[in-house]
């Protein structure tokens, strides 16, 4: 309690109406028809979970359209520096960028913590006594987004859970996706999980303040990149360091004008 209240933050448990879900493409998750051996009824055995996700997901964009808040969803493997990243980002923005973050994890309040020494409110959202989901749903942003002040925001933060796979599939009302790949991870994370890098609209390739120490190719890993997602912007940064960050930055800051200039 003492830590919620210093830190702003917020806990909510991620509920819903199954432990599990089914993963793939859009296309993959229509429900089909089983026959019921013993009659002429069939029997629908699985709901179009990513169906239902899009609808609610739709109600979010339209919410924070009204509320002039530009929203990003950001994603990654664990490890990759994504929350040094989002710490860094928000350094350099607050406070002429009013921002505030959804924050995802199955357990702990750790990066939250970490997040709102910014100043910035963060809300937390833990999956773990639900099953452990891999992602953040729309229905789950849209309770998160709840406990806060929208109306005194401009951009909103989305850390997604870590994973490269569960929530490329998931939409939730943002404006952006941008994933952050780090080059300790190796050059092919690309190929190996691509409907992450072609559901997202930027990339930052982090911990590049490590090049010289490691045999990592990054000429290859930005041609895996472009090879699934052509002409995606790419920024490559060091959150340990800040190298990179300007032009990141300017893109963030010219997204969040855009969507805010009519507030």
């Amino acid at each position: 309690m003492f830590l919620d209240k210093l830190f702003m933050t917020r806990k909510y448990y991620h509920h819903s109406d199954s432990r599990h879900h089914p993963h793939g493409h859009h296309e993959d998750t229509r429900a089909e028809p089983a026959a019921k051996k013993s009659g002429t009824r069939e029997i629908k055995v699985v709901r179009r979970v990513l169906d239902v996700n899009e609808k609610m997901a739709d109600a979010n964009r339209r919410y924070f359209a009204g509320k002039g808040v530009f929203v990003i969803n950001v994603m990654s493997s664990p490890g990759s520096g994504k929350t040094t990243t989002l710490q860094k980002t928000l350094t350099h923005l607050m406070p002429d960028i009013k921002s505030a973050v959804i924050v995802g994890d199955i357990c702990t309040t750790h990066d939250a913590e970490r997040l709102a020494v910014s100043g910035a409110p963060v809300v937390q959202v833990n999956t773990d006594e639900f099953g452990g989901d891999c992602h953040l749903a729309a229905h789950v942003i849209e309770k998160a987004a709840g406990g806060l002040a929208l109306d005194d925001i401009d951009l909103l933060i989305v850390e997604n859970v870590g994973n490269l796979v569960c929530p490329a599939e998931f939409d939730i009302g943002e404006d952006a996706r941008v994933v952050v790949l780090s080059v300790t991870e190796g050059e092919d994370k690309p190929v190996k999980y691509p409907q992450m890098f072609r559901a997202c609209e930027v990339a930052l390739l982090n911990k590049v303040d490590l090049l010289p120490y490691l045999d990592y190719d990054k000429q290859k890993a930005i041609e895996y990149i472009h090879q699934v997602h052509p002409h995606m912007p790419i920024f490559e940064i060091s959150a340990k360091t800040g190298e990179g960050f300007e032009p990141w930055l300017e893109w963030l800051r010219n997204k969040v004008r855009q969507k805010v200039k009519g507030k």
